[in-house]
């Protein structure tokens, strides 16, 4: 919200407000007039030289004890002192002097929200808005309320009303950027934080909300400039460096990226995700012993952080040690039981390890989180048959093919257990659906099912002879 109450427009150069404070600090005795204690209120203020600040209120106050502007300053000056019990003193003093003022009553709505008094807060912001309708910050400050209560469709509401009061508002952009993406719409989020460094133009969390937006819509060269800006404005910006090593990686600029995530560490410390998305990055380049040690610098950084835990499985099933990767597995989906990608993973594993039964129970983990995933009903299917459970098998098929019925593998690998159940004719009905689906698929049964392309009787219904 702006300062409201330490904006004048005294007619002082800034030359003429740093002698007017050289000669008020070397005082001796000297008088300064209303307007002179204003414009140094201002300076001390705007120099966050709040104590300083504070003492020249005062001494308005001590002249002119019955004016609820110099009250109302106090207020502010004891709110950003965090004495926020007599900032409500003083605006009530102001109050008592001129109970009409919109901004003495908003400026006492942000102490109670300060203080976590949300309702006194809300209800004086109603109150600032009874007397004045259009005011700016009381509309501001119930969408600020309505934002950090989650009620964000309200919040984009009362800001897009503010944005008609006062259009060339930085603040109000910003905070439309921020409940836009909250609320998953990405494009309307970085337009409004376009529109707001249009306004400020060096403000770096708008260029690095804007280029998580952009993250999010795989936009990764345009998020790549973003965080540049960002970067050329705060040097030290570790998320920046953090999230431009997330957009290089997604340009497949990996080299980059690293460099960018070893600077995250340079400004921050340990931190487990920087060391998993490093790991992640070596993993892609095709270095999994390298993966391997950052993968365990997370975990040590962050023992409950099950991506870095499923990363190390994913390199040890790479390097085909399936018995350390199944561990590694275990591990991730103990932490995170919701997730279907561990769960497949960990059941291919167990496949390639040879535990099937296992491999069986990790496919119905994943398929209880992930009922729709077609792919995972063929491989759960597949195994099925291999374990003799033919009939398992074929209902596993049949709940693949009804998500997507287009799929011709799945048909030609159904058709194959309808053949073991002694159901010829399905079978052949099932694999000339998916000769017609994908002709390719005809070749692939001459290859893969030798003895069944020999079979006379098969061949005569499937037409070959």
């Amino acid at each position: 919200m702006s300062i409201l109450g330490f904006e004048f427009e005294g007619g002082r150069t800034e030359e003429q407000v740093h002698d007017l404070v050289r000669a008020y600090e070397g005082r001796s005795g000297g008088y300064f007039d209303t307007e002179a204690l204003e414009d140094l209120a201002t300076y001390y203020f705007e120099a966050n030289k709040l104590e300083q600040a504070l003492d020249v209120v005062d001494e308005q106050i001590e002249r002119q004890p019955y004016s609820s502007d110099a009250w109302m300053r106090r207020g502010v000056l004891l709110n950003h002192l965090e004495r926020h019990e007599s900032a409500l003193m003083a605006y009530q003093k102001a109050l008592a002097i001129n109970p009409v003022d919109p901004e003495t009553i908003v400026y006492r709505g942000t102490t109670f929200d300060t203080l976590g008094q949300e309702d006194n807060a809300v209800a004086s912001y109603h109150e600032a808005l009874s007397l004045d309708p259009l005011h700016f910050d009381a509309h501001f400050q119930i969408g600020a309320s309505l934002q950090r209560s989650d009620r964000l469709e309200e919040a984009v509401e009362k800001f897009e009303f503010c944005v008609q009061l006062k259009p060339k508002n930085p603040e109000v952009y910003y905070e439309l950027g921020y409940c836009y993406d909250r609320l998953g719409n990405a494009r309307r989020s970085i337009a409004n934080y376009e529109k707001h460094i249009d306004l400020e133009p060096y403000s770096q969390d708008a260029w690095y909300n804007m280029g998580i937006g952009l993250l999010k819509l795989e936009r990764f060269e345009e998020a790549v400039n973003c965080y540049d800006m960002a970067l050329a404005i705060k040097e030290d910006f570790a998320s920046a460096y953090y999230n431009r090593g997330n957009a290089l990686a997604g340009l497949r600029r990996l080299e980059e990226a690293l460099k960018d995530y070893h600077k995250v560490l340079e400004c921050k410390g340990a931190d487990a995700a920087t060391f998993c998305n490093m790991a992640l990055a070596y993993e892609e380049l095709g270095k999994p012993e390298i993966a391997v040690r950052y993968f365990r610098l997370a975990v040590a950084e962050d023992p409950a952080f099950s991506e870095a835990w499923y990363g190390l499985g994913c390199c040890y099933d790479a390097l085909d040690r399936f018995k350390e990767a199944i561990t590694y597995y275990d591990r991730a989906v103990e932490l995170n039981k919701d997730c279907c990608e561990f769960w497949y993973a960990k059941a291919e594993c167990e496949y390639s390890a040879g535990a099937i039964a296992a491999a069986l129970a990790s496919y119905r983990g994943a398929l209880r989180i992930d009922r729709d995933n077609h792919i995972a009903w063929l491989d759960y299917a597949e195994i099925l048959y291999e374990f003799g459970k033919c009939f398992d098998a074929l209902n596993a098929y049949r709940r693949a093919l009804a998500l997507d019925p287009s799929c011709a593998a799945g048909h030609m690998r159904m058709a194959k257990v309808l053949l073991a159940l002694g159901r010829p004719d399905e079978g052949v009905a099932s694999f000339k659906t998916a000769f017609l689906l994908d002709p390719a698929t005809e070749d692939e049964f001459r290859v893969s099912y030798p003895n069944l392309y020999r079979n006379r009787g098969l061949r005569r219904k499937l037409g070959y002879d």
